[in-house]
């Protein structure tokens, strides 16, 4: 593997983990907005700590590369089941473009699952 595919498979990593390292990170500073979303969502708010833990340990699993392929596949389930819940109307322009990328999200998650994390990863230190 050469230095070029070494960063870029540590860089889709990091990419793909952000928005779920800074989401995780929002939903702990505005927990009571959150909460209260998701109620009016019909998810019930208790779910919230397994919410936030999902997403900021699942984001710096994959960052780091350590049980890569478990994390990826826990990630990419709960996208799709996120597209499904929150972004179902799909007659709604905005809806239909998050439900887009949740599921373009989920492909990159499938893609770690399917190759793993890479030679820059503790997956690879591991092995």
């Amino acid at each position: 593997m050469n230095n070029v595919e070494k960063f870029a498979d540590l860089g889709a990593r990091i990419l793909l983990s952000a928005i779920f390292l800074l989401s995780g990170a929002g939903k702990i500073t505005a927990y009571a907005g959150t909460q209260a979303y998701m109620a009016s969502q019909g998810v019930p708010g208790v779910l919230l700590p397994a919410v936030i833990a999902v997403e900021v340990l699942g984001a710096i699993a994959i960052i780091l590369g350590w049980q890569t392929r478990v994390a990826a596949f826990l990630l990419g389930g709960f996208t799709l089941l996120s597209a499904l819940v929150f972004h179902s109307n799909l007659q709604d322009q905005i809806q239909m473009n998050m439900f887009l990328k949740n599921l373009a999200i989920a492909g990159g998650f499938l893609f770690l699952v399917a190759h793993g994390a890479g030679a820059l990863s503790l997956d690879h230190r591991r092995a």
